[in-house]
């Protein structure tokens, strides 16, 4: 019997690898001769880039960068150096974990560092970038990116403008955009993301993501109406208008702001690195896919890691349980994608820090007992 795990992380409790240790375990207690392959994977938030990288023949490196709050921090990369392919995740850059919870706001918060990092591994030669850009703790639509790429940006005093969400609305000029485009040329940006909202508006990325980031109602009208500006001096100085772009607000406007600038390209995190490791070779004579996420819920239909698994899974006819920390809500739609089962991993009405502290050993008892169920009738 062969059976795959691939688990996205469980956030705030145990990385990808973690889980599918857990779950190894759990399947070994029925049986040591089940072969099992072992898959890690992310959709572009935490964990995007070492999921790429034990997927690959690629190394993960380490930089002193700018943090979200402007002080030094150590960030990790990737490059695939195969595919001449970096990979940059902004949790591990830009964050919301790196903010602590008192200083969260997204008026502030940067993604310099992000940007730092992509200078980086253009001058290390990477031709192909990938920015995972789940889990951000900014909403200045990529202009700290731009910043440490080179672009300028001014006030209507020609004064120099800084850091954080606050100064999109004060954009009035753009200068150095040929520096910009002299340092990218030849290079390919791919945004990892499965955020489809406009850049702006009552479903753009102000309303809908910063006050999870610590923005209040003020704030967010201000960050939005700051977007909306940006937008307009976009349009006027690159002649793109990215306004009702799907995706343009994901990670507080990342998603616009490098496809203008950069000439990104938008693509769900979760299909990019399936394709990068040919999952779908890896299904032959599977009999069984694990897969799982901290909670499973509607969200989970639109790019997250189990649906990502359980659709190429059913072109292939391969069952797929989906292992999580918390099931919610009706998921009927998450049966006709190729998902067979879900199942809780927590046992009986516990808080959220006794089911991290125990995430380990809930998942063990899980994939035991689904394992003891599914080999009924089967041969090992």
């Amino acid at each position: 019997m062969k059976i795959i795990i691939a688990p996205d992380s469980f956030k705030d409790s145990l990385t990808s690898l973690e889980v599918i240790e857990s779950i190894e375990k759990g399947i070994k207690e029925v049986s040591k001769k089940i072969k099992i392959i072992k898959i890690p994977v992310a959709d572009g938030g935490e964990g995007t880039v070492k999921a790429f990288i034990y997927n690959t023949e690629g190394k993960i490196y380490h930089k002193v960068i700018t943090g979200p709050l402007g002080e030094k921090i150590k960030a990790h990369y990737g490059i695939i150096y195969k595919e001449n392919t970096s990979i940059i995740e902004m949790a591990a850059t830009s964050g919301l974990s790196l903010v602590p919870l008192s200083k969260r706001n997204p008026l502030y918060t940067t993604t310099f560092g992000t940007g730092e990092l992509i200078k980086q591994v253009i001058l290390d030669g990477c031709k192909k970038i990938i920015i995972g850009i789940g889990g951000s703790a900014t909403n200045d639509g990529g202009m700290g990116i731009l910043q440490a790429l080179g672009v300028d940006f001014f006030d209507n005093n020609n004064n120099k403008l800084g850091f954080g969400g606050q100064e999109l609305i004060k954009v009035h000029s753009i200068k150095n955009l040929n520096n910009l485009n002299n340092l990218i040329k030849g290079i390919e940006f791919i945004i990892a993301s499965d955020v489809t909202n406009p850049l702006y508006g009552p479903n753009g990325a102000a309303y809908v993501y910063s006050p999870q980031k610590g923005a209040s109602k003020e704030e967010v009208k201000q960050l939005d109406n700051g977007l909306k500006n940006f937008a307009k001096i976009i349009k006027k100085y690159l002649k793109k208008d990215i306004a009702k772009l799907p995706g343009a607000g994901a990670a507080g406007g990342i998603g616009g702001g490098l496809v203008a600038f950069l000439n990104a390209k938008l693509k769900p995190g979760i299909d990019l690195l399936l394709k990068s490791i040919k999952f779908e070779k890896r299904l032959y004579a599977t009999d069984l896919i694990i897969t799982g996420e901290g909670k499973t819920d509607f969200q989970t239909l639109y790019g997250k890691v189990p649906i990502g698994i359980a659709k190429i899974a059913k072109q292939h006819h391969v069952p797929v349980i989906c292992l999580s920390g918390g099931v919610v809500g009706d998921l009927k739609k998450l049966y006709n994608e190729g998902i067979t089962a879900f199942f809780s991993i927590t046992q009986f009405p516990m808080d959220l820090h006794y089911a991290i502290k125990n995430s380990k050993k809930l998942l063990e008892f899980a994939s035991e007992n689904i394992i003891r169920l599914f080999i009924q009738n089967r041969s090992l």
